[in-house]
């Protein structure tokens, strides 16, 4: 039935190109208006979706943008589904503040057997 068309219902899809977990989830984020198709804001989970779409949706903390290529037919599996759209969302900003390997060097974290003796000998040393 979907094949024939060529349209399918939003919240399939979604699920279908696993990008929720579950249908119900993805229906819950349509109805909710998190998802725009072609730049309009969509709460009607029957919405039907072409090939050549475009959906905007928040993930997480990422903001998704997608193009629709295929209409699946089932949920199969990762490739299956990576195969119905392409992601055309910007690349995540780099860290601007690299986190140090080791903080030890900045004077945080715990000391070695090594430093604990240099301050047990250095308090010694300061009592006398």
């Amino acid at each position: 039935m979907a094949e024939d068309t060529g349209k399918l219902r939003l919240d399939k899809w979604l699920w279908f190109a696993r990008f929720f977990k579950t249908r119900s989830l993805a229906a819950t984020r349509v109805a909710a208006g998190d998802v725009r198709v072609n730049g309009d804001r969509v709460t009607k989970r029957s919405t039907t979706i072409t090939p050549g779409d475009i959906l905007t949706f928040s993930q997480g903390r990422v903001v998704r943008i997608i193009e629709v290529l295929a209409i699946g037919t089932r949920r199969g599996p990762a490739p299956e589904a990576q195969a119905l759209y392409t992601d055309m969302s910007p690349p995540p900003p780099p860290k601007e503040t690299p986190v140090p390997e080791n903080p030890r060097f900045e004077g945080k974290g715990r000391p070695t057997k090594r430093d604990r003796r240099q301050g047990d000998l250095s308090r010694a040393r300061h009592l006398e």
